[in-house]
This record gives C-alpha cells, structure tokens and sequence, in this order.
C-alpha cells in the first residue's frame, strides 16, 4: 500500500532538504527522497570539502610567510592524504548533521532511486524492492554532475572531474585545469598553491568570465604573480593519453600546439540530472538538461516544482535553499515573494577570493543605466595592511539617477564574507544615501564597502 504525503522532495542537497525542512516546520506530511548521500553534492563532493582544502592551503601558504610576521617556521611541508582526510571529515560531520535535522522535523527519509509513474505518485527503487508513495505536491531537487566533452571525459587517473580532484590520487606535478569557472578557479588554486606547475585553459576572452571584467583582471594578475600559466580564449580540442601523461592540443587564434601534463581537471560546466525521473511523460518541459520553471519554480505540470541546479542557473547552494524555502511556504498555502536573481551573491573561494552581487559595470551600461562607479583598493586599508594582505579591490556601481546600488564587485581576502553586506543593502531597497550614513566599525576590512561607496560620488576619504 502506498505511502501518502503532502509534499515530496526528491533530492536531499541544500535545495532538498531545506525545503523538506520547511515543510515540516509548517505542518506539512513531508517525504525526502535520497539516491546516494544526505545533503547531496554541496555537502559531500562540493562546496564543503572543497572549503576544507582550501583552508589547508591558506594555511600552508601563510607558513610560507612567517617572516614577514616577525615569525619562524621551519620544515614547511604538507601530507596530501592527512589534507584530503581533514576534508572528508568535515564533509561527513555536515552530512550527519543534515539527517539529524531531517529525523528531528520528523521528515521521512527514504533512500532509493525515485521515478514519476503518474502526476502525485513516485516509485522508489530501494536496496528492499519497490515502493509506491504518492506527493499531493513534488518538489524536484536532484541537483546536476560534471560535464563531459568528447575527448576529455574524466577516467579518475590522468583526467579528473571534481570528485577525483577532492581525493586526489597523487599530487599532480604537471596540472591543466581546463575551465576557469568558480570549480576550475579553485582547484587550480589550491593544487597551485601546493606547489604543482598549473596551466589553466578558459575558452572565453577571461578567467572568471562571469565577473566583472576589471575584479577578473586583478585576481589574474595575483593567479600569474602566484605561478600559474594562464591561456584565456583557447580550447582543448583533444587529449592524448599514455602510461602517467596526458598530450593536451590547445587551440589559440586558429593555430594548435601540444602540451604534455600528468594530470588534467575538466571543469566545463555542469548538466541537470533529469535523466530516469519520468519527466517526460508527464509533460515537463526539459531545455539543455535543466527543467524549466516560472519564477516560483513551478514546472507548468501540476503539483510539480523543480528548485536549485536542475533548474538552472545560477548554480549555487543558497539560490537552491532560498528555492525550497519558497517551495514549501507555496505549498503549505502562504505567499512568498519570487527569488530576484540580481540578488543573488557569487562566492569563489581562490586566493585571493572573488565575490559578487547584481550588475556588472559592462551589464548596467549595456542595460541602458547611466552608472557612478567607486573603487577603494585594499592598500588604502589599515587592516588590510596589518593583515599582511594589501591587494584587492572593492568595486560599486550604481544608478546615476536613482541612487540604487545596482552592483558590488570585489577581490581579495575574505570578500565572501564582506559581500553579504551589500547584499542586504540591496534587499533592502538600499541607495548610496542610506550606506553614506552606514558607521563602518574600525579598523575593519569592511570600512572599504564604505570607501567604495563614497567614491562613486567623489567623497573617499582615505584615497
């Protein structure tokens, strides 16, 4: 006999059992349905322990600075497997945690493989057999994997994808990180910073194609000052492999040459799992491996919604948690308001770390704004200094006419932090007026937010 809910969240990443979560906490019969791991590719295979390798080398960089501190510290040298073991542990703390919270809102969880059989009823491919459940409301949440290009398909031992990457089975000497996103970016910070030769290929005319265009040319200038090679504009057309080395045929401006590396990272985007689920016989319509959805995540097939990477860009854990929230309060009956892209912040967590909210300044012109545009460099900071980190650069734009802040752009250490500011700012409905007036603590890295602001109408004080 069928199992009967009032939701059903198939997915358990951080749009899945946010959402699951929320249903609960408003007296919804709530279903999480779970294929492989409890919190999903964030909590497992991304932005979690991705953060811990990170951490290790910053840590591991700093070392290496100990002098300019006024400090000693000798036979610097790192154990990778002790690195990736770090990692996995706190991956593991955050997957527990995430099925402590769901047995604690009493949400039920089933761990099998979920098909669409009809509108409102699902089977279950579990370890025990089948199992029929019906959902009066289907929250799609199955997340998306590594592309795969022709040629540079990942095999786990010369070419990696990033679950390879986060256990590594050797220290690459050689790297080629082919795409220069926020997965790319990283993984090529971090095997760079411990001392592998990296190469990094980006097709588009700059790394970090999706920020702003000046904050992407100085975290370039601090990734070549830090020893990686940078190729923007090129493609990988092939890759070769023999016994501990990869032939990588480059493309630039029409002509091709080949490069040997030991180990390469593909990170050329991403592609929805819609794959099995039954979606087409239901009518949901599916564009370029994502499922489509107005802006309340509603698929158009009723009583089904889909939320996070499954349904689309941006690619990012909290657009998927703010989705599921949304989800669950619309289908316990309430009202919440649409999610507003442009005010959704982008995180990258490379040394040094980019961050962004809203408008690039190429997007607002291009968008018909007439912009004010303030800059207030990390140089003219006196924590920023007293940190041992001068470069960076925090960036503002926004509407000449109305004051709104229509973008915020930075680079440099702990941005992903400070950028969560200007995010409110703009939820708020915030202009350049209310964040004059904003007392900025001192000395902070975040007086620079201030700074940035002042600038854009001729006011900085401290440049």
């Amino acid at each position: 006999m069928a199992q009967n809910f009032d939701m059903v969240v198939i997915g358990s990443g951080p749009g899945g059992y946010v959402c699951a979560i929320r249903g609960a906490q408003l007296g919804l019969k709530v279903a999480c349905i779970e294929r492989e791991h409890l919190g999903g590719i964030c909590l497992n295979w991304g932005c979690i322990p991705t953060k811990a390798l990170l951490r290790s080398a910053e840590v591991f960089h700093l070392m290496h600075r100990a002098k300019e501190f006024g400090l000693s510290a000798g036979q610097i040298g790192y154990d990778l497997g002790a690195v990736v073991q770090r990692s996995r542990g706190v991956a593991k703390q955050l997957a527990g945690g995430v099925g402590h919270l769901l047995k604690k809102n009493k949400v039920t969880v089933i761990m099998g493989e979920a098909t669409l059989t009809a509108p409102g009823k699902i089977s279950v491919k579990t370890d025990k057999g089948a199992e029929e459940i019906t959902g009066k409301a289907i929250v799609l949440a199955t997340g998306a994997r590594a592309r795969n290009l022709p040629g540079l398909e990942a095999d786990g031992d010369l070419v990696w994808n990033y679950k390879h990457a986060l256990q590594p089975p050797r220290m690459p000497k050689k790297l080629l990180v082919i795409g220069s996103g926020a997965i790319g970016i990283e993984f090529a910070s971090f095997f760079n910073t411990l001392g592998a030769d990296t190469t990094v290929v980006e097709v588009m005319d700059r790394v970090l194609p999706v920020e702003d265009a000046e904050i992407s040319a100085l975290a370039k200038k601090q990734f070549v000052k830090q020893g990686m090679k940078i190729i923007e504009k090129a493609t990988v057309k092939k890759l070769d492999r023999a016994s501990g080395k990869v032939t990588a045929h480059i493309e630039k401006d029409g002509k091709t040459e080949t490069q040997e590396f030991d180990t390469v990272i593909s990170a050329v985007g991403i592609v929805g799992n819609v794959e099995n689920l039954g979606l087409e016989k239901l009518g949901a319509k599916i564009d370029r491996t994502h499922v489509v959805t107005d802006e309340y995540c509603r698929t158009g097939v009723e009583g089904l919604y889909a939320i996070g990477d499954v349904a689309g860009a941006p690619w990012l854990a909290h657009k998927a948690s703010h989705e599921g929230v949304m989800v669950a309060e619309l289908i316990a009956g309430q009202h919440p308001h649409p999610i507003k892209p442009n005010s959704i912040p982008g995180c990258t967590y490379c040394n040094p770390q980019v961050a962004s909210v809203g408008l690039t300044e190429e997007k607002a012109k291009a968008a018909g704004y007439e912009i004010k545009v303030g800059r207030f460099p990390f140089i003219g900071n006196g924590k920023a200094i007293a940190l041992g980190e001068p470069e960076g650069l925090v960036k503002t734009v926004f509407d000449a006419k109305t004051g709104e802040l229509l973008g915020a752009h930075m680079v440099g250490a702990e941005v992903t932090e400070l950028i969560q500011g200007y995010v409110v700012g703009r939820t708020l409905e915030t202009t350049e007026a209310e964040l004059m007036e904003t007392v900025f603590p001192h000395p902070t890295l975040s007086e620079m937010m201030h700074e940035s602001v002042l600038s854009a109408y001729g006011r900085a004080i401290h440049f």
